[in-house]
């Protein structure tokens, strides 16, 4: 039998909100202190339930564990590796609902398929990746020293990557990188020359040209590589 059978089905939604943190901590000792009122009233303040990240990293940071304890042989948190991660989410692609065409399927590369095909469902890429945020996440909240985080070894990362490209080659789905297109430099100084002559103008008028001289030419955001 297999070692991993008994663990609990985790949630098929695997992928949760994005980046839904609920700042509600702050203030609540002192929401309480003031609840008296003047005219010898109290409130009661209730605190804020839990936002839908938060429930569903505690239930995958749960079924993890789950994993970890029905393991064979048992595993603890601190014997655990980015090997035993890559290992659990190959377990959770019996549970996925994306199809994944093999290379001699006649479907494979084929964006939307006419037909049905016997090729195996997986998790997707996104919702692995999802996955592994919110467990990395959970990992450093439970008293994990981030250098030690086996959800952020580079052997996951690696593997995040080979099943994005894996998947988007049998679906047919590019994963290009968007670059923003950069001004060209003839801009930037035809800008700052219409600023000079718009400031040269507006001398005899007051402040005809005033607040452009000494801006920048515009530059394109940081873009995350």
């Amino acid at each position: 039998m297999d070692s991993t059978s008994r663990v609990e089905q985790p949630d098929p939604n695997i992928v949760g909100s994005e980046g839904v943190v609920v700042g509600g901590g702050e203030g609540t000792g002192t929401s309480s202190a003031s609840a008296a009122t003047e005219g010898g009233q109290s409130t009661t303040v209730s605190a804020a339930p839990p936002s839908r990240y938060e429930s569903q990293k505690r239930r995958d940071w749960n079924t993890f564990l789950q994993y970890l304890r029905n393991h064979k042989p048992p595993l603890t948190l601190a014997r655990c590796s980015g090997a035993h991660v890559i290992e659990f989410l190959k377990y959770l692609d019996q549970f996925g609902k994306t199809k994944v065409h093999v290379t001699g399927c006649p479907y494979f590369g084929h964006p939307n398929p006419p037909a049905p095909c016997a090729c195996p469902l997986k998790q997707a890429w996104g919702s692995l990746d999802a996955l592994i945020g919110r467990l990395r996440a959970a990992y450093e909240e439970n008293g994990g020293k981030p250098e030690s985080n086996p959800f952020g070894a580079k052997a996951v990362r690696i593997y995040l990557r080979e099943v994005r490209e894996s998947q988007a080659k049998a679906r047919g789905i590019p994963y290009e990188k968007k670059k923003r297109k950069r001004p060209s430099t003839s801009s930037s100084v035809a800008t700052a020359g219409s600023a000079i002559a718009a400031e040269a103008g507006g001398s005899g008028g007051g402040s005809g040209g005033d607040g452009l001289i000494g801006q920048q030419p515009p530059t394109a955001p940081n873009t995350t590589v």
